[in-house]
């Protein structure tokens, strides 16, 4: 493909994710992007990467890309344009040369997106916060309540592209099995720094080609969710309830660490994301799972478990780095409705912790109000619940020591600069009576 090629095709993929043209918001940019790229074999892999790194630098991008345009970019055509001169450092000349009209290339710019483009070079002072964070400017405002001092390091490392982990499915091998299977199939991989049955690639690689994902001696899992997977606790025999499951990447996890020994219980209201779930269990080796459809209009009685788990909807802050449209996409009332909603889920879950259990409050969200603020209101209306000091349960489960916690919280937040994973936040909470 031509220069010019690469780019309309990157304009493509922005106006696609910023603008769905079936009016699906909730498409993610790395799906969207896949799924263009599955119909369209003809572009070669240095192609495809060329194109990605626009698209994600843009969407990375977007508030200082504005800033600089003294405005929100009129059209999506204008916003790659602005890119390619602050990420490329491309001049003027070339954007002529790119943009010329030709066969599959972008049409001549005009001579209202140069005299944009002119006032780019304008100095404006220093950089206001949500541009530094590259934030919408709300959000700016939570991420530094969130993070205080450590803000602009929280948030440099938050727009940085993230890694590709996998998590060694112990039911077939150990962790020196999986590296063999990926050092034979000339995949750089190294342990993850915590989580003692991770992997981190060391680049991009067709999973789908792979002999240890096809059969199931790996699943990619970021090493954020293997940890809170870890700290569940969840052992050989005991009864365990994953109640927001999705699409059962905790659920394998916690199958692996009771070896297949027990019960679990998945369940979730999303039919089509719980769905999935059997085929990866086969996958997997997995035969100790049970599915269930909370939307099922014959839902049977679930019963008392030893562990509850709650991976609960929210925000997804956590994830902005592999998702950096999400912050755009995300309102005040969105938001509002998680914590609503957080709530509602934690109250129904606690009814099936059995005497002595532990409910397990997770979310991948960066936000205090979704995490140990919910906690504290969990904890303040259920007397018989208490937190558990998970220091010690993350030297037992983990084998190492942890990172900083707060022991003032109830709960334990990791974050892209913190831990080096995606964000997540975890509590642990024992019914005592």
């Amino acid at each position: 493909m031509t220069p010019g090629a690469r780019i309309q095709t990157a304009i493509d993929l922005v106006e696609m994710i910023e603008h769905p043209p079936d009016g699906r918001a909730d498409v993610p940019a790395d799906a969207v992007v896949s799924g263009y790229m599955r119909g369209r074999r003809y572009i070669g892999s240095k192609d495809r990467r060329a194109i990605s790194d626009l698209v994600y630098g843009v969407l990375r991008h977007r508030a200082e890309i504005d800033w600089r345009l003294a405005g929100p970019a009129t059209t999506t055509r204008l916003r790659v344009l602005a890119g390619l001169r602050i990420l490329k450092d491309w001049t003027g000349t070339d954007l002529v040369q790119a943009f010329d009209g030709g066969p599959y290339r972008p049409d001549p710019v005009t001579g209202t997106e140069m005299a944009a483009l002119e006032e780019m070079s304008v100095e404006r002072g220093p950089r206001p916060p949500a541009v530094q964070a590259n934030l919408p400017d709300w959000l700016a405002s939570q991420f530094s309540a969130a993070f205080g001092e450590s803000e602009w390091a929280e948030a440099e490392a938050l727009h940085a592209p993230a890694p590709v982990d996998l998590r060694v499915n112990t039911l077939k091998g150990d962790r020196a099995a999986a590296m063999a299977a990926l050092v034979a199939a000339e995949v750089a991989a190294e342990p993850t720094p915590h989580s003692p049955v991770g992997l981190r690639l060391a680049g991009r690689t067709p999973l789908g080609n792979l002999a240890a994902y096809r059969d199931g001696l790996v699943e990619v899992q970021d090493e954020g969710s293997q940890i809170c997977a870890l700290l569940t606790g969840a052992a050989p025999g005991e009864a365990v309830l994953d109640y927001c499951a999705g699409a059962g990447g905790k659920t394998l996890a916690l199958a692996a660490m009771m070896q297949n020994q027990g019960r679990i219980v998945a369940t979730d209201v999303d039919r089509r994301r719980l769905g999935s779930l059997s085929k990866r269990a086969e996958r997997a080796g997995v035969t100790m799972v049970e599915s269930i459809d909370l939307e099922s209009a014959d839902l049977p009685e679930l019963g008392v478990f030893d562990r509850v788990v709650v991976d609960a909807p929210c925000s997804g802050s956590g994830a902005w780095r592999r998702h950096p449209e999400a912050p755009w996409r995300l309102t005040e009332e969105r938001l509002d409705g998680y914590l609503i909603q957080q709530r509602k889920i934690l109250a129904r879950a606690a009814t099936h912790v059995q005497k002595g259990g532990v409910l397990t409050y997770i979310t991948c969200s960066l936000f205090p109000q979704e995490n140990q603020a919910q906690v504290e209101h969990f904890l303040a209306e259920h007397g018989d619940f208490e937190a558990l000091a998970l220091d010690a349960i993350w030297r037992d489960c983990i084998g190492t020591e942890p990172p900083v916690m707060d022991p003032a919280q109830p709960g334990l937040l990791l974050t892209p600069h913190r831990s080096g994973t995606d964000g997540f936040y975890i509590a642990l909470m024992q019914r005592t009576g």
